[in-house]
Order: structure tokens, then C-alpha cells, then sequence
């Protein structure tokens, strides 16, 4: 198991039940289930497009309770897209990271840990699809076809979603410690 640090560079909610666009607030207390008030928030959730194995509707495990993207992540869609910059609210995401090149690619399993004690448990990566695309075209509308090319660009680099695994409070700036899931000698 490799261990690296990333920095919380800032926390969002999704609270607005009109959209998924997130807002950005100092700090929040992690309960299982994810953050209280969010649109993701639950230990279940139904299951829909993304789990074709289930009949839409049908209540399972709520893996995408938090969503977390990368500074540097977000950069290379800002840049592949030829616009100045591609903001995390605008992709629904709860918690925005700097520090570790390819973030997207943090294999399932890995865990994120926080110094109050709070732990997340990488569930995946968020596959990009057109609504967050819509939401950046909003904002250059100069620039064509960004809710289709979005896709192709936040491919591997659009970010994970989580479940939590342990609640506590995560602080704007707070320094966390990654640990990477090793397929070949996973961690339980």
C-alpha cells in the first residue's frame, strides 16, 4: 500500500434540490451516509442508470455519497476544452484536492483520511456525462459542443465518488493522507 498527501483546497454542498451545481462552504461534519442536507446524502439510495443489474427504483448501497476532484484534474479538462478554467461546483463535487497528479485514476478501495479522525472509502471513478458539460457551456458560451466534448475530456480525470467509512469533520486546508489500494495486495 503506497501512501501519498493532498490538501483540501475547498469544501462544496449540493442543496439546492433544483440543481446539482454545488456551493462552497468552510468546512462540514461527514455522518455515514455522507453530508446532511446534500443531494447525495443516505446510507441507500435507487438505483438508476448506473446500475443496470437492478430494477430502476430498487434501493441498494449509496456509493457515490461524496464526490471529490482534483485541482489538477480539473486543469487538464480546463485545457483540453480551450477555456480558462473548469470550476468544481459546476461538476457537483463536495470536496476539491490539490496535490496528487492523476487523481481521477485512485483505484477502488483506496481511503482518504482526514486529521479529525474522518475516512472515506474511493468507490470509483465518477464517469462524465453531459450535464456537467451543460453547466460549463453556461459559462463560455463562446465555445461550442462543450457539453459533448466534456465527455471525452474528463475521461480518467473527472473524479471519484466515495462512501464514508468513518464521520468526522474535514476543515478547509486540512493536509490528508491517501492510502492506495494495491490490487495485488488489496486492503479489507
Amino acid at each position: 500500500m503506497e501512501k501519498v498527501w493532498a490538501n483540501v483546497e475547498a469544501i462544496f454542498l449540493a442543496d439546492n434540490p433544483e440543481t446539482f451545481v454545488t456551493r462552497q462552504i468552510p468546512e462540514v461534519n461527514l455522518e455515514f451516509g455522507g453530508i446532511r442536507g446534500d443531494r447525495h446524502f443516505g446510507v441507500t439510495s435507487k438505483a438508476d442508470s448506473r446500475q443496470p443489474m437492478y430494477p430502476r427504483g430498487t434501493e441498494i448501497l449509496n456509493r457515490r455519497q461524496i464526490t471529490i476532484v482534483s485541482v489538477e484534474d480539473l486543469d487538464k479538462i480546463a485545457e483540453e476544452l480551450g477555456v480558462e478554467q473548469v470550476r468544481p461546483e459546476w461538476l457537483g463535487a463536495n470536496l476539491l484536492v490539490k496535490g496528487l497528479s492523476e487523481f481521477t485514476k485512485l483505484t477502488m478501495g483506496s481511503r482518504i483520511l482526514f486529521p479529525s479522525g474522518a475516512g472515506l472509502i474511493c468507490m470509483g471513478e465518477n464517469q462524465p456525462c453531459t450535464l456537467p458539460g451543460d453547466e460549463i457551456q453556461k459559462h463560455y458560451e463562446d465555445h461550442e459542443k462543450l457539453a459533448f466534448r466534456f465527455v471525452r475530456a474528463g475521461y480518467k480525470r473527472r473524479g471519484i465518488v466515495c462512501a464514508v467509512e468513518r464521520p468526522g469533520t474535514i476543515h478547509e486546508r486540512d493536509e490528508v493522507q491517501i492510502l492506495i489500494n494495491d490490487f495485488k495486495n488489496p486492503m479489507q
